[in-house]
């Protein structure tokens, strides 16, 4: 069975309308499209662009020359003009969160590392980012470098739901997590680019490690790694009890939105969660 013929059987197995879908199909390295995916931004005109920022497979850990051609062919294909980021900063998308208010939070393990920029100073990043994302403000943690094969990524255990919140965990699951004992400091004390304290919204881990359907133990896992879609909000659940409490909250979070739980336990057991194999465009 094709690629998209199996697409298109999960599909309308879910009762979702293929008129609703379009189907680009590309070749990849591997699944994880919000690290080498598209990302749209506008200019101050409203004009929508593709920026396609360098891929490296996370500092070269791993083959990722099809990954990385993947923004160049959508840019093509839909007709949008792109950004050409190759040269400038490797840069995957799982690294930043943006409070859609000019401020930028990251881990230094994921950017400033030598694996994917050598040399690059916190300065020079900064200053790509301000340029390309038009961002003003940074939140950097230090994160952890050889913890997994992203070197931390943010958006495992802190996002923006909206410019004044961050959705995170308490400093317990944090600390199982391997978030270093500054950066939970430096992440409770954030603030936004007028000087307010954040909100903080926290989600408890998994009650329970986290069993795949075939039998891997893969430890207590992240609800932080969800999706925003339109009208619906995409969350990974793990056959646990505390799904019930992460999803009651996210929905809380977006009450124009429907939480739809999306199983991730095998996901979770490659190294990732809902948020991690998707990209979102612009409607």
């Amino acid at each position: 069975m094709q690629k998209n013929s199996v697409s298109q059987h999960l599909l309308t197995n879910a009762g979702v309308p293929l008129t609703n879908v379009n189907f680009k199909l590309y070749p990849t390295d591997d699944f994880w499209v919000r690290d080498n995916g598209p990302i749209y931004v506008k200019d101050n005109n409203g004009n929508l662009f593709i920026q396609d920022w360098g891929f490296n497979r996370w500092g070269n850990k791993a083959e990722y020359s099809n990954c990385n051609s993947v923004p160049s062919k959508i840019a093509t294909d839909t007709n949008i003009p792109k950004i050409d980021l190759n040269s400038v900063m490797i840069n995957e998308g799982g690294s930043v969160e943006i409070d859609g208010n000019g401020v930028l939070m990251a881990c230094k393990s994921s950017i400033l590392n030598t694996n994917r920029n050598p040399g690059m100073t916190q300065q020079q990043a900064e200053a790509i980012f301000t340029k390309n994302l038009g961002v003003t403000k940074f939140i950097w943690l230090q994160g952890k470098a050889g913890l997994d094969i992203t070197d931390m990524h943010i958006d495992g255990f802190a996002r923006f739901a909206n410019s004044s919140t961050i959705v995170t965990m308490d400093s317990d699951d944090l600390a199982y997590w391997q978030v270093p004992d500054g950066d939970i400091t430096q992440l409770y004390g954030a603030t936004g680019k007028n000087g307010a304290a954040y909100q903080f919204v926290k989600i408890p881990l998994t009650q329970y490690d986290v069993m795949t359907t075939y039998g891997k133990n893969v430890g207590r896992a992240s609800y932080i790694n969800y999706y925003i879609a339109n009208n619906r909000v995409l969350v990974p659940n793990y056959n646990d009890p505390n799904d019930a409490v992460a999803n009651e909250i996210i929905q809380r979070l977006y009450p124009d939105k429907k939480v739809v739980g999306i199983d991730c336990r095998n996901l979770f057991a490659n190294g990732g969660m809902v948020h991690c194999v998707t990209q979102q465009q612009p409607k």
